[in-house]
């Protein structure tokens, strides 16, 4: 009984989290202080559901509680007594007209808390955060920093919520297109996280994939008959991705790299919605996401491996490094550098990313190398390079490829070495 209780809690802390959050900050006026509130009644609602059961409506629970907490909170710090009168307030039943221009209570939180007062970086981390439930070293992936770093940011960017009197309002029309690069990239940073998830036993977190879709869906619905190309480029992005999901991992839960997956289980029905938009998105006004979508499409228009135009897929990456130059498009163009010129370019890229030093904690630039190498059967830098990788790598379905990777390794030194 325990265990059903605690598994519906878990369910419900994913899908209420952002919602309970967003009630408490409206009484509150204060994002730290609601999240102290949002994660009290959670905690009750374990004691509670425990002992008693789950109530019959258990979301309406949470909200009621934490509305409560938050409540006697204020009334304690003696904050505005002007908003006694919203706490009166049957939030539930709240209607603004300027909320109906978004109609999903999880996008319109998106859209609220990626206010322009604050940097992007840390629109996009808060809304990481408190809304979507991500952990702060997930969100620190995402930006390539370490976890304490970005607490830090996250901490910073509360405070001058607080310090400005940042209002938490949903934006009115005209103001949702300065927040539209911020919404999109928390969307991809969702499905990211759920195509590699940072920790776990599994690489792959379909629960946020599917809620990074429909709401990159949703934001495509909202902005009409004619939607900015990195809108339709961000959905197709991540309809290609999701398309090979099923292959990725074989049937004890490790990863198949790209090359070594049975195209046959690729969801063609992703990839058939998907690749009419890249072709859409690229008539329009180009952006990374379209770019990157159209890398994907590539990939996903090749029934083999051979058939993948690789010189097609460099071009890109060098037009997407032009645009947005970060390191890690750099180690994605090295990979496809070395299917074209061999694994020694590669690797050459891969040895000068490494010495900027901005990706030495990331798993993956180890990873790329120790493959660059194996291939050229330089062994003892491989196996450097995997070990290096496995200090670094959080998730077990890669931890596990990269020991069987490093295994191999090993097992070719000490035929070398006979």
């Amino acid at each position: 009984m325990t265990e059903d209780v605690d598994q519906t809690i878990s369910a419900l802390y994913r899908a209420e989290w952002g919602r309970v959050l967003a009630h408490g900050i409206r009484v509150t006026g204060d994002i730290a202080l609601a999240e102290e509130v949002t994660q009290e009644a959670f905690e009750a609602a374990t004691e509670r559901f425990r002992r008693d059961g789950i109530p019959e409506h258990p979301r309406a629970w949470l909200v009621q509680t934490a509305r409560n907490i938050a409540v006697d909170r204020v009334r304690r710090r003696r904050l505005l007594a002007g908003k006694l009168e919203i706490y009166a307030a049957d939030l539930e039943s709240e209607v603004d007209a300027t909320a109906l221009e978004i109609p999903d209570d999880r996008l319109r939180l998106v859209f609220t808390c990626c206010h322009p007062a604050l940097a992007l970086e840390a629109q996009v981390a808060l809304t990481l955060r408190t809304l979507l439930g991500l952990e702060t070293d997930e969100i620190a992936r995402a930006f390539l920093v370490p976890s304490a770093t970005m607490a830090q940011r996250l901490v910073r960017a509360k405070r001058k919520i607080t310090d400005a009197k940042i209002p938490y309002v949903v934006p009115e029309a005209g103001e949702m297109p300065e927040r539209l690069h911020a919404v999109l990239t928390v969307i991809y940073l969702v499905f990211t996280e759920g195509y590699a998830a940072t920790r776990g036993a599994s690489l792959v977190r379909t629960d946020l994939s599917a809620e990074a879709i429909r709401l990159a869906r949703l934001v495509r619905g909202l902005t009409g008959g004619a939607p900015p190309a990195e809108v339709t480029g961000l959905l197709a992005l991540l309809l290609l991705h999701d398309a090979r999901r099923d292959a990725r991992l074989d049937e004890a839960g490790d990863v198949v790299v790209l090359d070594e997956q049975d195209r046959s289980r690729w969801n063609r029905g992703h990839l058939e919605e998907a690749l009419p938009l890249v072709s859409e998105a690229l008539r329009g006004d180009v952006g990374p996401f379209t770019l990157q979508a159209a890398i994907a499409a590539v990939h996903g228009r090749a029934t083999t491996k051979d058939e993948t135009d690789w010189k097609e897929i460099v071009r890109l990456y060098d037009r997407l490094e032009a645009l947005q130059p970060s390191a890690i498009v750099a180690l994605n163009r090295a990979v496809a550098v070395a299917m074209i010129d061999g694994p020694a370019a590669g690797l050459a890229i891969v040895d000068a990313l490494a010495a900027d030093g901005s990706l030495d904690d990331y798993h993956l630039l180890h990873a790329a190398r120790a493959d660059f190498a194996r291939r050229l059967r330089s062994f003892t830098v491989a196996e450097k390079s995997y070990q290096r990788a496995l200090e670094l790598v959080g998730n077990d379905s890669e931890r596990r490829f990269l020991e069987r990777r490093l295994g191999e390794v090993r097992a070719e030194m000490r035929i070398e070495n006979r």
